[in-house]
């Protein structure tokens, strides 16, 4: 089995082809000879951490709703939320007619709006509808984590295989 972090840079499409002829998560992982696919998904326009693998149930249980595994994007917004909307965000709110479970969100730099955030689930652009629900579109979005494992210093475009160590971890999470 194989276990690859990937930082994605933004106009990279998460998947292993596209029709378009777009840049894929893959093509940065050329050398590798395993067949991998991409552990869920990341926008084209956001960047950061990508897991890709061969393990198919490691995938199944890093991206199925029931298990809850926590993702975690630094975003630069238009505008800070206010304490209203901040709460709001916290409680979980309607995108698409549909309530989001709760979500954490951090003030990180007033200076430059940027924002941690953190949450369980994994809609098609959820961080993004989030923000755009309280009035605050999100400006750029970089996922830093996924479950326990870190991003770091991994420069984009570059791939790095997980340790052993946080191999288990993965596989031990709930």
């Amino acid at each position: 089995m194989v276990y690859i972090m990937l930082h994605k840079p933004e106009g990279v499409i998460t998947s292993a082809s596209d029709p378009h002829k777009r840049p894929v998560v893959l093509d940065f992982v050329k050398d590798i000879k395993e067949r991998l696919f991409p552990v869920g998904r990341l926008d084209y326009d956001s960047s950061g951490l990508v897991l890709l693998t061969n393990d198919g149930k490691l995938a199944q249980k890093l991206t199925h709703p029931s298990h809850e595994i926590e993702k975690t994007y630094v975003v630069r917004l238009k505008e800070l939320p206010s304490k209203t909307a901040l709460q709001t965000f916290r409680e979980g709110l309607k995108i698409e007619g549909k309530l989001t479970a709760p979500a954490k969100i951090k003030i990180v730099d007033r200076n430059k709006n940027i924002a941690r955030i953190t949450i369980r689930e994994g809609r098609n652009r959820q961080v993004r509808k989030m923000c755009d629900a309280i009035g605050c579109p999100v400006l750029q979005l970089k996922r830093v984590s996924m479950g326990t494992l870190k991003l770091g210093s991994l420069p984009r475009g570059k791939y790095r295989h997980l340790t052993e160590s946080e191999v288990k971890e993965c596989k031990s999470l709930k």
